[in-house]
């Protein structure tokens, strides 16, 4: 599994630095040869900083920020930051009951690029995301907006066993069935799907 998506909200105990914390920010780190460790990113980022010969890496905490949507309702995201070899990962998320949920976002760099300056570009990407409505409530429950546009984030439904895909919209949960149904308003439409990594721009 990616450890980057990690969602659980108990406290998990870092085997390097002892300390209790978020099950969204630990990482399984090793190998079937040599075993697993739990590490927070603090301790997973220092491991791949030594073993990358970045010396100059410096993991920073990230206080949250509030980002009002275009209808004036406030997000708060919280901050992760992974190295991962050649690059570096910084992943803006919303909590909700202890884990990641609602809008998530990611802004991808080089190890020694300044994490200030990747923080401003992520910030900037949430505001653009949030400043569109994707899906709007009409009379018939949820629809697609009048833009014709729909982007959002495919995720695992636990309801499905992964059959199927759960989709996020708007920061919101939409069912493969639900956004089906708002589908079927377009019946007889062109369509054209775009696949893309969360850290791009689509």
């Amino acid at each position: 599994m990616d450890p980057t998506e990690l969602t659980r909200s108990e406290q998990v105990r870092c085997d390097s630095c002892c300390r209790n914390t978020p099950g969204y920010d630990i990482v399984n780190y090793g190998s079937i040869e040599r075993g697993y460790r739990q590490l927070c990113s603090r301790c997973f980022n220092a491991e791949v900083a030594k073993l990358a010969g970045l010396e100059q890496f410096e993991n920073v905490n990230l206080d949250p920020v509030i980002v009002a949507d275009c209808a004036g309702e406030p997000h708060e995201f919280h901050f992760r930051t992974r190295l991962f070899g050649t690059g570096v990962a910084l992943d803006a998320f919303e909590l909700r009951g202890g884990s990641p949920a609602g809008y998530q976002f990611q802004i991808a760099g080089a190890p020694g690029e300044d994490l200030l300056q990747l923080l401003g570009q992520l910030i900037k990407k949430i505001r653009r995301a949030l400043s569109v409505k994707n899906l709007i409530d009409g009379e018939h429950g949820l629809r697609i907006a009048d833009r014709q546009i729909v982007q959002g984030r495919i995720a695992w439904d636990d309801d499905q066993d992964g059959r199927l895909p759960l989709f996020i919209i708007d920061g919101r949960e939409i069912s493969w069935d639900e956004f089906g149904r708002m589908l079927m308003s377009f019946e007889g439409s062109q369509f054209r799907l775009t696949l893309g990594d969360r850290s791009e721009e689509l």
